[in-house]
């Protein structure tokens, strides 16, 4: 029988002053271009872009997670906010010809490239705030 895991602590660094400025930069940067590109092939697939900007809160709903704790909502947050998800849902929407699928993982794409652009990250299990670009919120 395995012991029960105590409390998670924080990574130390978990502090986005010890990311440097660059580096912070370069990842949102990255997560504009992510979020172009999910315009882009948005309006390719001739969908109306203010349903677009409607679907870009679809992914949050992840964040009910945190009803069951910090720990499982982690886990739903990080499953549906990263770049393989959304990769993932694009290829599969790829392979099997559907513009739904691939208008999905447009959603995904574009959703978690704002979250980089504004800064937000993959969540730690110790709190909402403690993220892999640095603890967010007012107690930084």
């Amino acid at each position: 029988m395995e012991p029960e895991a105590g409390p998670v602590a924080a990574p130390d660094h978990v502090h986005l002053e010890d990311t440097t400025p660059w580096v912070r930069r370069w990842l949102r940067a990255e997560g504009v271009v992510a979020f172009v590109w999910a315009v882009v092939l948005w309006i390719l697939l001739r969908q109306p872009l203010p349903l677009f900007l409607v679907l870009l809160l679809v992914p949050d709903l992840s964040m009910l997670g945190y009803i069951r704790g910090p720990h499982a909502g982690a886990i739903a947050y990080n499953v549906v906010h990263n770049w393989a998800t959304a990769g993932l849902v694009l290829l599969l929407g790829l392979v099997a010809q559907s513009g739904l699928i691939i208008l999905a993982g447009a959603v995904l794409l574009g959703h978690v490239g704002i979250d980089r652009a504004l800064g937000y990250g993959l969540k730690y299990p110790t709190s909402f705030q403690d993220t892999h670009l640095g603890r967010i919120g007012r107690r930084r």
